[in-house]
């Protein structure tokens, strides 16, 4: 499957872009890796109002990134081609008609801006986004820390899904939930998330042909903006953990409702 990726240019990112390219049965003909200057690493180091909490919480999760994937991206061949841009720069013309003239069975995005340029009908259909938490319960920004700030850990996953116009709006192709364990910080869980989307995403690009089109869930639509994550939000994530989310998630979560999500049946070995 000759495929483009559109992502950012973190650890996280790298490690995604590198897994996937060095799966078998695809072929990454190019990588567009937008720029950091708009992180939350930035945004929260610029803004005078932000609490020393809110700056530990992200360096802490920049020492996980590179705990969970440095040696792996260490060790990995690159196979990606990548190409680095600006922030925003995928939705310029220049880069919608080099994407074309590659001609990619598939466009492939994790973590890039949200898109408006016309590869969103030059590619209908063919264009696939993974978004890290279930949608259309946890749609927008930190989609998997609100979950662990409103105490619902067993809302903590990713999306698989179809691209279109809209915030995580798309038609949802396959979903997962975290694995959580005794111990676990929101770091933790969100890193080891990100290992196993890799490896499912891998499996959905090569099965693309024999997806199947499930019944979407439905229920509570909350869109989280960047601006809503703020001290308080954070005090209250770490507040939980402290008074024992996880252990209590753990030993409940066999009697917990747990709200649908798609499975999908193209998808026999996962």
């Amino acid at each position: 499957m000759d495929i483009v990726i559109l992502t950012g240019d973190e650890i996280r990112h790298e490690y995604v872009r590198k897994k996937i390219a060095s799966h078998s049965g695809i072929n990454v003909l190019r990588t567009y890796c937008e720029s950091a200057e708009r992180s939350l690493k930035n945004r929260i180091d610029q803004d005078q109002n932000s609490s020393i909490l809110e700056k530990h919480h992200i360096d802490a999760r920049m020492q996980s990134e590179e705990d969970f994937f440095g040696d792996a991206i260490f060790a990995m061949p690159d196979y990606s081609n990548p190409r680095k841009i600006k922030k925003g720069a995928i939705n310029s013309e220049d880069i919608s008609s080099a994407i074309c003239a590659l001609q990619p069975d598939l466009l492939i995005c994790y973590g890039a801006s949200l898109i408006k340029s016309s590869l969103l009908d030059r590619f209908k259909g063919r264009f696939l986004n993974v978004h890290l938490g279930l949608s259309p319960y946890y749609r927008g920004s930190g989609t998997n820390i609100w979950p662990l700030i409103n105490d619902e850990p067993h809302m903590v996953g990713a999306t698989f899904m179809h691209i279109d116009a809209g915030i995580d709006t798309g038609a949802i192709i396959h979903q997962i939930r975290a694995d959580i364990f005794l111990g676990d910080g929101p770091h933790s869980i969100g890193n080891r998330l990100i290992k196993k989307m890799a490896e499912i995403y891998c499996h959905i690009i090569c099965s693309f042909d024999n997806l199947a089109e499930e019944n979407q869930p439905k229920g509570k639509n909350i869109l989280y903006l960047r601006k809503h994550f703020d001290s308080k939000a954070c005090s209250t994530l770490y507040h939980n953990f402290q008074n024992g989310m996880i252990s209590n998630y753990l030993r409940a979560r066999n009697s917990i409702n747990l709200p649908y999500i798609v499975c999908n049946s193209g998808l026999s070995a996962v």
